[in-house]
């Protein structure tokens, strides 16, 4: 069966890093293109760090930091293909749909070959500038190799610590725009 990468989101940051963040769960690819004609330096604030760290979800032509190895039937697979080339079309003035298309063939095998790890598997990306040149650098992080590090987080409960007690409480989600209680 193939596997693909969806976007991932373990907390509100993405919002706040980058201009339009992608939605947990869309389709993932690496998305260099979207930066093969412009010179780094004109790159600043939160375009730097979609250059930087982003992942491309191709529903909103938005970024993730993190995707996540899962397993894709062929119409998934073909469908990504035609979301991305209309994209393509849409978003990036593409010619037509079918030179779109090739293009988006070629993005959507980059990026099943980066979800050849187990399903499960978290992957990041870091894009510098080398001689002139974008590279790209992947990592991942293998869902339960170690009982150390399969968790992002860890929340342990300490007895009088309370946060309702000093009056301290943060709402990650009135924080995200997303509503919420104070």
């Amino acid at each position: 069966m193939p596997k693909l990468l969806r976007t991932i989101r373990l907390d509100p940051s993405d919002a706040f890093v980058f201009t339009r963040a992608a939605e947990p769960g869309e389709w993932a690819v690496p998305g260099s293109f979207l930066f093969w004609d412009r010179p780094s330096e004109t790159l600043i604030g939160k375009e730097r760090a979609a250059f930087r760290s982003g992942l491309l979800g191709i529903a909103s032509f938005g970024w993730s930091t993190l995707t996540t190895v899962v397993e894709a039937s062929e119409a998934d697979v073909a469908g990504a293909i035609e979301q991305l080339a209309q994209g393509l079309v849409d978003r990036c003035g593409a010619p037509d749909i079918g030179t779109a298309r090739a293009a988006a063939r070629e993005e959507i095998a980059a990026a099943m070959e980066l979800a050849s790890p187990p399903v499960g598997t978290l992957v990041a990306l870091h894009r510098i500038i080398e001689h002139g040149e974008i590279v790209e650098r992947f990592r991942t992080l293998l869902p339960g190799t170690d009982d150390r590090h399969s968790r992002a987080f860890t929340f342990e409960e300490v007895p009088g610590d309370e946060a309702q007690e000093i009056g301290e409480a943060l709402d990650l989600l009135a924080l995200s725009g997303q509503g919420g209680r104070t």
